[in-house]
């Protein structure tokens, strides 16, 4: 049995790349893992006596589309965070996390041919692996644009050819960006959207790192789109409660957007998606009420930003970012770097061309590691300073 032809092209994961990297060689000190960005800060812990306390859930199917109450619960913190109004019942749905959400939305809302051609998603370059395997799984044209650091580490779709753009089904974008922390700003937004309406394809606002941030909050496409006044269709935006919440393991997220979208959606999760257990949105409607656990969860991460700023001054080519938990350091060659890093020091962290794809002969992730600032603050500044004085001693600045 063969798979589709198309699913040959299909990038090999960032971590089986990274163990048969490393695997082979002994770390040169005690292993520090910031590779992974699974969130390391306390969860809030009375969300498991709220489990607990509905724990007879499990014993019934739940709704695919989330509970009435859940649903509210995401629209009044979309009102709080966004002053963006919409309809819990025809604007949101309950995803598992962002993944499966972005995955699935694209197979719901891509069209199978846009004006008469073959439809194109975009993607930034470094990008999460799952825009690709959605654009291949579809058997759409992925189209890689570069987020470098002379486009503001964010792509810039409308350089692209009108031959392209008009045939653009999807626009995928993170923001907070993974693994740059590049934040679109509300002008961003504007041209983007505008561009949308123009060519007449969705967005896709990838924000599930919206609430790790320094100072301001990054703005919503959402948010900019209902200012602009721009067709209600135009934008779909995804967040869970991994980042946000700490807690990856509960697999709860949403998508919000026009109600077309929404439905469309709904249809595809009623037939292959897997809705969220009871006990666990009735978890997730309390933890998207509450603040608190967020704000303390944010104040660490501005430590941790402090702690990076520090390791690093008087290294002008690297850049603490403003938002998100990851580090971009460049480097000569990404892998060489890791591989050097884990042989002297122990400390484990990503090349960025495992989050890129070639184009034209070029990987704009080549040089480039990725580190997650993930650890405890003490852990983090040991592997943080080792990467320091093995990667940078020899640098002037």
């Amino acid at each position: 049995m063969t798979f589709p032809e198309r699913f040959s092209h299909l990038p090999e994961y960032a971590f089986p790349r990274l163990r048969r990297l490393l695997d082979a060689h002994a770390p040169g000190g005690d292993v520090i893992q910031m590779t992974i960005g699974e969130p390391r800060h306390p969860f809030p812990r009375w969300i498991l006596d709220e489990i607990a306390s509905h724990a007879d859930g499990f014993g019934k199917y739940p709704p695919n589309e989330g509970t009435p109450a859940l649903l509210a619960a995401i629209a009044a913190w979309l009102q709080r965070r966004y002053g963006v109004t919409v309809d819990p019942a025809t604007d949101v749905t309950v995803l598992n996390g962002t993944r499966e959400g972005l995955f699935n939305a694209a197979i719901a809302l891509c069209p199978e041919t846009v004006r008469g051609r073959k439809p194109v998603i975009l993607t930034p370059n470094p990008f999460y692996q799952v825009y690709a395997v959605a654009a291949l799984t579809l058997g759409a044209e992925a189209v890689y644009v570069p987020a470098t650091t002379e486009t503001g580490h964010l792509p810039d779709y409308a350089a692209l050819p009108a031959e392209i753009l008009d045939r653009v089904a999807i626009a995928f974008l993170c923001s907070p960006a993974n693994p740059q922390g590049a934040v679109a700003d509300g002008a961003y937004w504007r041209r983007l959207i505008a561009l949308a309406e123009k060519h007449d394809f969705r967005i896709f606002a990838d924000e599930c790192y919206s609430e790790v941030y320094r100072d301001d909050p990054p703005p919503g496409a959402l948010q900019v789109a209902r200012a602009m006044g721009a067709d209600p269709e135009r934008v779909v935006i995804f967040h869970s409660l991994s980042k946000r919440s700490n807690l990856p393991g509960l697999r709860s997220g949403f998508a919000a957007g026009g109600p077309r979208s929404i439905a469309a959606i709904r249809q595809l999760r009623a037939y292959a998606g897997a809705p969220l257990p009871l006990p666990l949105q009735h978890a997730a409607e309390r933890v998207w009420a509450d603040e608190a656990h967020v704000d303390e969860s944010r104040t660490l991460y501005r430590r941790k930003y402090a702690i990076a700023q520090d390791v690093f001054a008087g290294h002008p080519q690297i850049e603490v970012p403003d938002a998100g938990f990851f580090l971009w350091l460049p480097v000569e060659d990404g892998e060489a770097a890791a591989l050097k890093l884990w042989r002297q020091t122990g400390v484990r962290v990503l090349p960025g061309a495992y989050l890129s794809r070639d184009v034209d002969g070029v990987n704009p992730g080549h040089g480039y590691i990725r580190v997650a600032m993930v650890a405890e603050e003490e852990e983090m500044q040991r592997g943080l300073t080792a990467i320091r004085d093995c990667l940078y001693h020899t640098r002037d600045t």
